[in-house]
């Protein structure tokens, strides 16, 4: 198998603190065959707060509000030059791994990854 044929794409799912959204998309898909996973926050208390080097490792990145998606084009705008941002507006009303969360983004994701 080549390189190219090897290399797992990498997601990378941001929502404000990383404490719920984000955190349960990267727990979804934690141990995957497919794909290699990181969540971030962009909130200055968030658990593991999101960097340009987080945005330049992603090979797609998921937000959660249509203001993440603004932040990181004002904040990080050389890193995220170029890279799709893609918002799956939802609302940060879930607790961490609650079952409707993890149904809304698997319903959210479905035009963009297997499961």
């Amino acid at each position: 198998m080549d390189k190219a044929e090897s290399h797992r794409p990498k997601l990378l799912f941001i929502c404000s603190r990383n404490l719920s959204r984000s955190l349960t998309a990267e727990r979804m898909f934690a141990g995957s065959p497919r794909y290699d996973v990181k969540s971030r926050g962009l909130a200055r208390g968030a658990r593991i707060r999101l960097t340009a080097a987080d945005l330049r490792w992603a090979d797609q990145v998921f937000v959660m509000e249509k203001d993440h998606q603004d932040r990181i084009r004002e904040e990080f705008r050389d890193a995220a030059e170029g890279q799709q941002v893609t918002c799956l507006y939802i609302d940060d009303i879930y607790e961490p791994m609650a079952p409707e969360l993890v149904a809304v983004l698997k319903d959210r994701l479905a035009a963009y990854l297997e499961f």
